[in-house]
């Protein structure tokens, strides 16, 4: 439990103190809650010396009130400070994430991390902040007050004290061995928790395929696998603890047991008066109390403790190094505006990229074509900094695009790919996210040059209509015109474009390729590109196998030499538009 407190208030940060003032009034309040008992004792030892009189009565009672008051305002104070900090502690850890997150190479995304991800967010944190940060101060006041009343006990007799001090510390052994079954059994509970939160994230977003190919059977069966055996998880947990939970309570009402027929025992001899007796049968029923109260809250302890190694493992993942402090120079036309240098690149231990060496010119379009997983993609993330290079360098302007602020360097680069995503917002906030200081007239201006301002203006609030998640309301066309607009808007001088009218149907491909128009005017641009009319216009066109660059040169320079680009194009030549790679 101390390890557990150090831990929290090692997460609190600035908020440490409120928790350390929570533990004292919950200790407070816990000593409060034992003071009707203290006093009902004082008057039975009045009353059997025949000392108590009308007024000690009358002050008892005006003491048991001032108790109660202070043990109001005490538990008003705990709960404000303790459940005001956990959920202040948590609120800021869930901007230090988001930060994080930011800074995380795309790889841990693609990793399966995505559920990970979604249980800290959804579970642990959730846990910390309700129910965990209610009950740490609490926990800390269970533990002095078992102490103060062994003290209390030892001052009443010093064998009754024994026989408690005995009780307690077969407590403390034998929840030290539950709370180790309790860690090993919460950490399994966690972890298939996240095994559920991936399996129903995936059958979420895959269910149009799983509904189209009629495998509703298959995959709700791989769900409901999941759902039980998140429920047997969660009962092998309970038929674990609850021996341990049984055997304590056991403890708790043998030593009770023993302390009553010992303070008997004592009475009769005449080694413990009656007013001490009384005192003992008062303290007796309530003196492992603490200690039960503080071993029931041991799966919570364990709980807390996985929820914030999970926290922590996520928190602890490598960012994406950004520690450049040189500021890009102005463009030159006698300066590649982008140069690959050896670049490798691995993804965990396989390498797919080898050894790639290429120059892009200012204002001019480079096309990557190739075989599917031939490395197309990577380079585009490369270049955009999603992830860095294994070995190699990437120079933009003659920089090391590692030597520049990753914040400034992101300014330079715009991206549109084929899958495109819009948040459940506006239209006008998911367009304005190119440039968050940009004008309404700025918004408008570029939602028109991407060709998506008439069909804005046809939706029931135009600019202020708001979008499903991920623009399920729009269709693929329209939500890729968006975020065309959000690009010009942002007006980035580098251009990632991975095909955007690849998928889309024809009505919409015009437009969009007039959107790109606009958007790629000036710029310099880098396209994964699948159809010929987009290739034939480049400036240089890179054929990309198996990670390396197996061909280089415009569209009549490629056609004039057999290869890769040769065939492919000879194979479809004559299908104007059709995808060639």
């Amino acid at each position: 439990m101390l390890q557990l407190f150090s831990r929290v208030l090692r997460l609190a940060g600035t908020y440490k103190r409120k928790i350390q003032l929570a533990c004292i009034t919950a200790f407070l309040e816990s000593i409060l809650s034992k003071m009707p008992i203290f006093l009902a004792f004082l008057v039975l030892t009045g009353f059997y010396q025949q000392s108590l009189t009308g007024m000690d009565c009358l002050w008892a009672g005006i003491a048991l009130l001032v108790v109660l008051l202070l043990q109001i305002l005490v538990h008003f104070l705990t709960d404000r400070l303790q459940s005001a900090a956990g959920f202040m502690i948590l609120a800021d850890q869930r901007m230090k994430l988001g930060s994080h997150l930011r800074r995380m190479p795309m790889g841990y995304f693609t990793e399966g991390n995505l559920g990970k991800i979604s249980s800290v967010l959804t579970s642990d944190m959730v846990f910390i902040e309700e129910t965990a940060m209610s009950t740490l101060a609490n926990l800390m006041s269970y533990a002095l007050s078992a102490f103060v009343l062994l003290v209390f006990m030892m001052g009443l007799d010093w064998h009754l004290g024994l026989i408690a001090l005995a009780v307690t510390l077969l407590a403390i052994l034998i929840g030290k061995h539950m709370n180790g079954v309790s860690l090993r059994e919460g950490v399994k509970r966690q972890e298939q928790g996240e095994k559920l939160t991936d399996a129903v994230v995936s059958f979420a977003e895959g269910i149009g395929v799983i509904k189209s190919y009629n495998l509703l059977g298959e995959q709700s069966e791989d769900l409901t696998k999941n759902f039980a055996r998140s429920r047997d998880t969660a009962m092998a947990f309970e038929h674990r603890m609850t021996p341990w939970t049984q055997g304590l309570n056991v403890l708790y009402a043998v030593g009770t047991a023993l302390i009553f027929a010992v303070s008997l025992f004592l009475y009769q001899q005449q080694e413990l008066s009656l007013s001490y007796l009384l005192g003992v049968l008062l303290f007796v029923f309530d003196l492992f109390g603490p200690l039960k109260a503080l071993y029931g809250e041991a799966s919570r302890l364990t709980i807390t403790n996985a929820a914030l190694d999970r926290m922590e493992e996520v928190m602890n993942e490598a960012e994406l190094e950004d520690v450049g402090t040189i500021h890009l120079p102005e463009c030159k036309d006698d300066v590649p505006e982008v140069e690959f240098r050896n670049v490798c690149f691995s993804y965990q231990d396989t390498e797919v990229l080898h050894d790639l060496n290429f120059s892009m010119k200012p204002h001019t379009m480079t096309a990557l074509v190739g075989p599917s997983g031939g490395g197309k993609s990577t380079i585009a993330n490369l270049l955009a900094r999603l992830w860095d290079t294994k070995d190699g360098e990437i120079l933009v302007r003659g920089i090391n695009i590692r030597q520049i602020p990753l914040s400034e360097w992101m300014d330079q680069i715009s991206m549109v790919f084929q899958r495109v995503y819009l948040f459940q917002d506006t239209i006008y906030n998911n367009i304005s996210m190119g440039k968050p200081t940009a004008s309404r007239e700025e918004v408008i201006a570029a939602a028109k040059k991407a060709r998506c301002y008439d069909f804005i203006m046809a939706l029931p609030d135009g600019f202020d209509t708001v979008v499903g998640e991920g623009g399920a309301t729009l269709s693929g066309g329209e939500k890729q015109r968006i975020s065309i607009a959000r690009c010009i808007l942002k007006d980035a001088p580098i251009v990632i474009l991975d095909e955007a009218t690849a998928s889309v149907d024809t009505d919409n491909e015009s437009y969009i390729q007039q959107a790109i128009s606009e958007l790629v005017r000036g710029k310099t641009l880098l396209v994964i590109a699948h159809r010929l009319n987009t290739i034939q216009t480049a400036d240089q066109i890179l054929v990309i196998a198996d990670g390396e660059i197996r061909q280089q040169g415009t569209h009549e320079e490629l056609m004039a030499e057999a290869g890769i680009y040769q065939d492919f194009v000879s194979i479809r030549n004559g299908r104007t538009g059709c995808r060639i790679l």
